[in-house]
């Protein structure tokens, strides 16, 4: 029987298969990317809300009805370029924002802004946008929620959705020991720097860093580890003070420390391993003139 030519083309050609396959691969890829909610979520909901109020960044709910349009792409795509030409309506957003500039997104293209400006739109219509950011309580904070807050911290207390300790990448004042990790900054004062703790939720709800969003994009913290994690900061923020060059300098003397020990150790299994080569060259040696003595 005879197979249809579909078949005998994918048989006799190989390299077809790779070729759908990179295809559907990046028809997959590039729908993501135009998401524009996922966009939204990933690159502005650390700094924006729409409807929820000002976090570090403007509420941009309405926000085309404030700006024009082209304007707004053109901040979007460059806002370094927009506040470098000293622009008067980008200078006031700046001082509005504590002089925060909005940083430039990677791969940031009119498409791109316009497909984000349109979902704002659609999201300012609503009663409730579902970027309104996270919604903390403004309960006084409890002696449990720093206890609590410090466990998530450590690790100690493992987070719902499978995320990252934080004490992996981050250290901070009072944590204790050789005080955490150190591929991010010092946590210290980051109740401070955030001044309080809806602006801090709300970044730590979808950190946009280029490390910390990778690890958190599918792994969310719920608003319940949220709240005793800003208690554990605002504590620390009052009650410890940085010290990272402390901590610095007892890494260094560790190192030279354990540098010293291995060294002395390699030493004395250097010396053991020659002893067994050492003893029978020296007695062949010196046996043939102790039987030229005795002969004579």
């Amino acid at each position: 029987m005879q197979r249809p030519a579909t078949i005998r083309w994918f048989r006799r050609t190989p390299v077809a298969l790779a070729v759908v396959a990179a295809a559907l691969l990046f028809s997959a890829t590039t729908a993501q990317a135009e998401d524009p909610a996922a966009d939204f979520k990933r690159t502005c909901s650390s700094c924006h809300t729409i409807g929820g109020g000002r976090v570090t960044g403007p509420d941009l709910k309405n926000v085309t009805a404030r700006k024009d349009r082209a304007w707004l792409v053109k901040f979007i795509v460059d806002p370094g370029a927009v506040l470098d030409s000293g622009d008067p309506y980008a200078m006031k957003l700046l001082e509005e924002a504590r002089n925060q500039r909005m940083p430039n997104v990677a791969g940031m293209s009119k498409a791109r802004a316009e497909a984000l400006l349109s979902l704002i739109e659609e999201e300012s219509k609503k009663e409730k946008s579902r970027f309104m950011g996270i919604q903390l309580s403004d309960r006084p904070f409890t002696d449990a929620d720093v206890v609590r807050g410090e466990g998530l911290f450590r690790g100690e207390v493992g987070l719902k959705n499978g995320g990252a300790a934080c004490i992996g990448c981050h250290t901070l004042g009072g944590v204790g020991g050789l005080g955490g990790g150190r591929l991010g900054p010092d946590l210290t004062k980051v109740f401070e720097r955030y001044e309080n703790r809806r602006k801090l939720g709300t970044w730590l709800s979808a950190p946009a860093t280029e490390t910390m969003n990778p690890t958190f994009r599918d792994h969310p913290m719920e608003s319940d580890e949220i709240l005793p994690l800003v208690a554990y900061f605002k504590h620390a923020n009052t009650n410890h003070e940085e010290d990272t060059a402390s901590r610095g300098l007892i890494f260094a003397l560790l190192g030279l420390a354990g540098a010293a020990g291995a060294v002395l150790l390699l030493d004395r299994l250097w010396r053991r391993r020659f002893r067994a080569v050492r003893k029978p060259l020296v007695r062949s040696a010196a046996l043939p003139s102790s039987n030229k003595r005795t002969a004579t």
